[in-house]
C-alpha cells in the first residue's frame, strides 16, 4: 500500500554514518537482498515517504549504493555524536516535515513494519517508535520524529546527552509493540553477517 499522497509531510532518512567498527566493513554496502543495504533501505522508505535521503559522512558519498542518491551530510555542529547527528542535520535542513529515520543494518525489515509505524503515528508527540523485543525500551532507529521534536532533541544535546534511545526514554513518545520480532534485528559483526546470508539464501531456495 502506497501512502505517499496522504503523508506529504513525512520524509525518509537512511542512517548510514556509523563507522562499522565491529563489522570491519561499511554496513551500508553489505548485500543481503541482491542490492546494498543502503539501496534496500532507501527503496523501502520510498514506498511510504514523499522524499528519501541518505544520512552519511562526506567520505561515504561515492560508495556503492550511496552515489547517485540524495544525501544529507552531518552538519559541523552535530559532528561525532552518532545517529543523532544525522537526525538533527535532516531536521535542520527540512524543519517543517516529520522524519522516518531508519538504520541501514536491518536486513529482516519488511514494508509491513513501516506501514504499521506510519499508520499508528502520533503527530501530537515528539516521536513514534517501536518497543524493543529484547528489553522493552524504545527503538530509536526505526522511528518517526515530528517537527516539534527538534527542540527536545536539541535540549538533550545541550545537556551532553546524544543517545537517541535515552532521549526517547525521557520524552513523550508513542510506543508500539512489534508484531514481527525479527524486523528490527541489527547485524553488527562478520559472524552474524554470514549467518544472515545463509538464512536469506535458505528462504529463497525454500
Amino acid at each position: 500500500m502506497n501512502r505517499k499522497n496522504d503523508l506529504k509531510s513525512l520524509y525518509g532518512l537512511v542512517l548510514t554514518g556509523g563507522k562499522s567498527t565491529r563489522m570491519k566493513k561499511d554496513k551500508s554496502i553489505l548485500r543481503y537482498h541482491g542490492k546494498t543495504q543502503v539501496e534496500y533501505s532507501f527503496d523501502l522508505l520510498s514506498k511510504f515517504c514523499e522524499k528519501v535521503f541518505i544520512s552519511n559522512r562526506k567520505a561515504q558519498s561515492s560508495l556503492p549504493g550511496h552515489k547517485g542518491l540524495p544525501q544529507i551530510h552531518d552538519h559541523p555542529e552535530f559532528r561525532d555524536i552518532g545517529p543523532l547527528a544525522g537526525i538533527l542535520s535532516a531536521m535542520t535542513e527540512y524543519p517543517k516535515v516529520a522524519w522516518l529515520a531508519l538504520a541501514c543494518d536491518l536486513p529482516f525489515l519488511k514494508p509491513k513494519t513501516l506501514q504499521t509505524l506510519i499508520k499508528k503515528r502520533n503527530q501530537n508527540k515528539i516521536a513514534t517508535a517501536y518497543l524493543s523485543t529484547h528489553d522493552g525500551l524504545p527503538e530509536p532507529l526505526c522511528a518517526i520524529y515530528e517537527p516539534q521534536g527538534k527542540t527536545q532533541l536539541s535540549r538533550f544535546l545541550n545537556k551532553g546527552i546524544t543517545c537517541p534511545r535515552k532521549i526517547l526514554i525521557n520524552s513523550t513518545v508513542e510506543l508500539l509493540k512489534q508484531n514481527d520480532k525479527m524486523a528490527l534485528e541489527n547485524i553488527n559483526d562478520p559472524v552474524e553477517y554470514k549467518k544472515v546470508i545463509v538464512m536469506v539464501k535458505q528462504k529463497k531456495d525454500g
